[in-house]
């Protein structure tokens, strides 16, 4: 590690280092009571976490994208809710870094680097599978949208929306101020787990639009193969699970250290001597160590093809063969995990108060995004027979995926 890799790592943990202890802090707390954590993303956009990835040129951190996810893995570790309604906006720095040079580019930049907002994710559509209804229309001289969103993770935390729409027979990206009259956003999420992330409805009704903030959705996605874009969605799911896995370990040894039973043994006995528990505890430390290091490991496989200057859609689908490969050995191990550890208590473990039934609902609903099952089969073709991976929108659905479902192509929301 270099010199200066090492000073930046000592100033994220002194920056980030208390908030992450703080949001850890009230986690159970805002899961038994429903309580969205806007103080919590106040406090880390604050603290500039949404500069991350922006070069210091633009007044941002400009850390490498495993310093990011090594950060993003401590804040799932803490709440597996952060990771994933900072998705969108972990995406968005990403697609304004690989803008080519321009006014609106380094208006961008500067804006992010600031670390005075965070953009959300308002792309997925119930219903047809390969249309979308949201319009951006032009009228009297105005370009007004109109649509509803749902899966729309993060956005009532943002300040900024990046949106997929259909302009005449074209698909667009566009970016709108969360606050925008016309603009409407919903905590609907009815899911079992990751209750917390604010993926619920967004609406726009005659939202007028900055034409500055409109883009052909190719010229959006292209600036580097999709499957960078793919990869780097899945990879913070994949580190909202690792975090996880931290915590369960983390959850496990809290429960047990301070335990002392008479329930079946001779006098007064402490579980933290028992082999059986012993072996539980080293199976969650083994796992969550793993799981990170995969993690990592195809974060640090991704940026390596995005570094190379000259690398193509090859490099980058290799990169996503190990982002897939990664997400097919961690979702089965976490959710291991999450069941394993209620073998190192009795009934007092699944007291309400406690709330460890949170990481097993969060890791099973992580799990459902983007069917791993999808990815395992893609995964034999591509080895097999060297398919490429089919990512990215299609031309009627600029938020949809398309996977191979034996003859039939499905396509998928990205949520």
């Amino acid at each position: 590690m270099s010199e200066h890799s090492r000073a930046l790592d000592e100033r994220l943990e002194s920056v980030f280092g208390p908030v992450i202890e703080a949001i850890a802090a009230g986690a159970v707390e805002r899961e038994r009571d429903r309580r969205l954590p806007y103080d919590e993303v106040a406090a880390l956009r604050a603290a500039g976490f949404g500069a991350l990835r922006v070069p210091t040129d633009f007044g941002g951190w400009g850390v490498t994208l495993e310093q990011e996810f090594r950060l993003l893995i401590r804040l799932g570790a803490a709440d597996s809710n952060l990771p994933q309604l900072l998705r969108g906006h972990v995406a968005f720095v990403e697609t304004q870094r690989a803008q080519p040079d321009g006014e609106l580019r380094t208006e961008w930049l500067r804006r992010l680097g600031a670390g005075a907002v965070l953009v959300g994710n308002a792309q997925a559509e119930r219903g047809g599978a390969t249309t979308i209804e949201t319009r951006l229309d032009e009228r009297d001289g105005r370009l007004v949208l109109n649509g509803r969103k749902f899966y729309s993770t993060g956005t009532i935390y943002a300040d900024w929306l990046w949106v997929g729409a259909m302009r005449g027979d074209e698909p667009v990206a566009l970016a709108v101020p969360a606050d925008a009259p016309g603009v409407s956003r919903s905590d609907d999420w009815n899911g079992f787990g990751q209750r917390l992330t604010g993926s619920g409805t967004t609406v726009f009704d005659e939202v007028e639009v900055d034409p500055r903030q409109v883009l052909p959705w190719r010229e959006n996605a292209e600036r580097r193969p999709l499957a960078f874009t793919q990869g780097l969605y899945q990879l913070v799911l994949l580190a909202a699970q690792a975090g996880t896995a931290r915590a369960v370990l983390r959850d496990a040894i809290d429960f047990v250290r301070p335990r002392t039973r008479t329930f079946g043994v001779a006098g007064v006995s402490r579980p933290s001597q028992d082999p059986s528990v012993q072996s539980v505890v080293g199976r969650l430390s083994a796992i969550a160590s793993s799981v990170e290091a995969i993690t990592l490991s195809a974060v640090r496989g991704l940026e390596a093809a995005e570094g190379e200057d000259s690398a193509g859609d090859d490099r980058f689908q290799a990169a996503l063969a190990t982002v897939f490969e990664a997400q097919q050995v961690v979702l089965p191990l976490v959710l291991e995990a999450a069941t394993s550890l209620f073998e190192v208590g009795g009934a007092s473990a699944v007291d309400a108060n406690r709330s460890l039934d949170r990481h097993w609902r969060n890791a099973r609903t992580v799990a459902s995004h983007n069917p791993a099952i999808h990815r395992q089969r893609a995964l034999g073709d591509h080895r097999l027979n060297g398919t490429p991976f089919r990512v990215g929108p299609s031309s009627a659905a600029p938020n949809a995926q398309t996977e191979d479902s034996g003859s039939v192509r499905v396509h998928r929301r990205v949520s």
